[in-house]
């Protein structure tokens, strides 16, 4: 059987990450663990320091099960250099070169109205983008 993996990114904002990447990938807030009813009893168990708060994280997942689980917590030092892993966002369809490349400008010009920015285009492939915190990751259509 192959591991499962949980993407973590560090973030000095995770309530904004968690709804960018929410909107970008039609992910849901993770349910707390069992026996947890809540995230915020599951965080008790933690004995946090009175300067966190359960805002300083966010824990999404794929409503369908498919996709990886993304962790985001608040961590005090700024993003200092381009990343070294970065998530591709696929978007759905098939059809003509074309017709996937109006579909990849279409889900990026999305992206930027949820907060993204666009770094650099690669015409009829993928768009380069960055997360409201710099965080890299491109928009390409899925395989044919």
């Amino acid at each position: 059987m192959a591991a499962t993996i949980t993407l973590t990114l560090d973030c000095a904002d995770a309530q904004l990450l968690a709804a960018f990447w929410k909107s970008a990938l039609g992910y849901i807030d993770e349910p707390p663990p069992p026996p947890f009813k809540t995230r915020e009893e599951w965080l008790a168990q933690f004995d946090l320091p009175e300067d966190e708060s359960e805002d300083d994280g966010a824990w999404l997942c794929d409503p369908d099960g498919v996709g990886p689980r993304l962790s985001i917590l608040k961590v005090p030092e700024p993003k200092t250099a381009k990343n070294r892993l970065h998530m591709d966002v696929r978007v759905p369809g098939h059809g003509s070169p074309e017709e996937r490349w109006a579909r990849i400008k279409a889900e990026s010009e999305r992206l930027v109205k949820a907060g993204g920015t666009v770094l650099e285009e690669f015409d009829g492939h993928h768009v380069m983008m960055a997360d409201p915190e710099g965080n890299e990751f491109c928009v390409a259509a899925t395989s044919a």
